[in-house]
């Protein structure tokens, strides 16, 4: 018979329950990554405990299972869960959008728009993730199970420029909401703002109270979190900007404040820029804290890091105490969570031996049923899809499909089959950012035009950069690019797998709009018809430098 302990706590997914310790799907389960392993096997982890782009992330425990959610801007699927025991070992689960509303608009690219900051809270036997779009407004969307299926997103708040959205539930079932405004819509930035919510969490009740304004002391102040503790209401919250900001945390005796302030953690002397924006978590035990954040490190994302947390006075430190103000750690010992778990990482290699697409893939936009199928004897299919008239580069594709960067230095590798149709047909590997790079195969008259283009500024409209290698009676390809440290990539190609031949000149990676750099595939054509050349992709494989 399950049991059910509700503590305070519970009304924003801190507390010490059974009813709900979710079974992961085997098929989850137990991925580890060929070139970055955060847990030392040594009882320490190291950070970052996501050596990936998941930004602004939020986390609930429940029971012993704690899930992670992340800002997904235009990417679809949407708003990736991922589920961990111990808050070092991570696994993808699922995604709470397989759709972005307004579902015409996000079926363009649509470059850092779409889903920001999000929160994920247990409440009555059921998740609820609420996400904003900046330019429609806060939405929620719920399920009984992390992994799926949620429910079509519902807009609770309609407005331009509501952002970084937090639900809590009280203690006498109130519920309330706090968020932030983004200035380049709303006209207003660096203040929180918290509303009283129905208690369905539906929508909102009022026009909400200013409850902090960080001008001056705290500018950019968002990603605000609400919980409460010992009678306090607390306001995790970070400021100064991405790359070298720093947290804080606010507190009082009244929702509505007034609230103390106090920085919890910034970088100190460490290398580790920019501390801040996440979720505090306990243990299932509750003896210990721990706060989950990101570190902007340019091509590679905003990656995830993992720091202890402590309690003095009623108010938190976060990381080292360094003079009463936390710092980062590289290194250190894991969570207390009763027992030792399996080794595990967020999933990257597609073996595409599967009848879905492995969870790491992304598209640009909301996806068409025709852009690819499994093919059943191990091959990702993608079909050509004809590029628009007005058509300038790749960043504005939307049938890019795509994962994100899995370490600092990696290597990736795939094969590639082109059934071309027509002349114009290209089936590509590509690095992508405001800046990208890519080797291709095209079809034309003499047979299959090798090439390797690249793109400068692709988000101010730049036309690409070809330089043609060769031309191939063949169409089976081996693509693969080598990334090392400051994200420098160098592409190479083969026809057996074997022998690589280098492409001559190296391309760094750069993030796209608020996000990192990611490495995928694509298949295009700049023929429309009634039927489609396609590609098959037998595998994807990521491994280390030294493979």
């Amino acid at each position: 018979m399950k049991k059910k302990f509700i503590i305070s706590l519970c009304v924003f997914c801190i507390f010490n329950v059974s009813l709900y310790a979710q079974e992961v799907p085997s098929s989850f389960q137990h991925v580890i990554s060929k070139v970055w392993v955060p847990d030392l096997g040594n009882g320490k982890y190291r950070n970052p405990v996501i050596f990936a782009d998941y930004s602004d992330p939020d986390v609930c425990r429940v029971g012993n299972d704690y899930y992670l959610v992340a800002s997904s801007f235009d990417a679809i699927p949407g708003l990736p869960v991922l589920h961990s025991k111990d808050l070092v070992n991570w696994t993808i689960i699922g995604h709470a959008l397989m759709r972005q509303p307004p579902y015409k608009h996000y079926s363009k690219v649509q470059p850092g728009d779409g889903v920001w900051a999000p929160a994920i809270r247990y409440h009555h036997g059921e998740f609820y993730i609420y996400y904003p779009d900046i330019h429609y407004g806060i939405y929620m969307v719920k399920a009984k199970h992390p992994a799926g299926p949620w429910s079509t997103p519902i807009l609770i708040q309609a407005g331009k420029g509501l952002e970084d959205p937090c639900p809590l539930w009280d203690d006498d079932g109130k519920a309330y909401l706090v968020h932030a405004y983004a200035g380049s819509l709303a006209g207003i930035k660096s203040v929180l703002v918290i509303n009283k919510m129905n208690e369905a969490g539906t929508k909102l009740l009022d026009q909400g109270v200013i409850v902090y304004d960080g001008h001056g002391i705290d500018p950019t102040v968002e990603g605000p979190k609400l919980y409460k503790r010992n009678g306090y209401y607390y306001i995790f919250a970070p400021a100064g900007g991405v790359k070298e900001g720093w947290q804080i945390v606010l507190r009082s005796k009244n929702i509505d404040g007034p609230y103390e302030r106090k920085v919890v953690m910034h970088q100190g002397n460490t290398s580790i820029n920019g501390p801040h924006q996440g979720a505090w978590v306990t243990t299932p035990d509750g003896k210990q804290s721990w706060f989950i954040h990101f570190r902007d490190m340019g091509a590679y994302g905003r990656v995830t890091y993992l720091e202890p947390m402590k309690w003095i006075n009623n108010w938190p430190i976060i990381g080292i105490d360094e003079h009463g103000i936390g710092v980062p750690v590289e290194t250190y010992q894991k969570p207390k969570v009763g027992k030792t778990y399996p080794v595990a990482t967020p999933q990257t290699s597609d073996e595409f031996n599967e009848t879905t697409l492995g969870l790491q893939w992304q598209w640009q936009a909301n996806p068409k049923a025709a852009w690819y199928f499994m093919t059943g004897k191990g091959a990702l299919r993608l079909y050509a899809q004809p590029l628009k008239k007005s058509y300038k580069n790749y960043e504005e594709v939307p049938n890019m499909l795509m994962q994100k960067f899995p370490a600092e230095q990696f290597m990736v590798t795939t094969k590639c089959t082109f059934h071309a149709l027509n002349d114009g047909d290209k089936a590509g590997f590509a690095i992508m950012g405001t800046n990208y790079a890519y080797l291709s195969l095209t079809k034309n008259t003499n047979g299959f035009q090798l090439a390797y283009v690249t793109c400068m500024k692709a988000n101010e409209g730049t036309p690409e950069k070809v330089q043609e290698l060769k031309v191939l009676p063949d169409s089976t390809m081996y693509f693969s690019v080598k990334v090392d440290t400051k994200a420098v990539c160098h592409f190479s190609y083969s026809t057996d797998g074997i022998n690589f031949t280098n492409v001559a000149d190296s391309f760094t990676a750069v993030p796209g709009k608020w996000m990192g750099a990611k490495v995928g595939l694509f298949c295009t054509s700049t023929t429309k018809t009634n039927d489609a050349g396609y590609a098959d992709f037998d595998w994807f494989r990521i491994t280390s430098l030294d493979k």
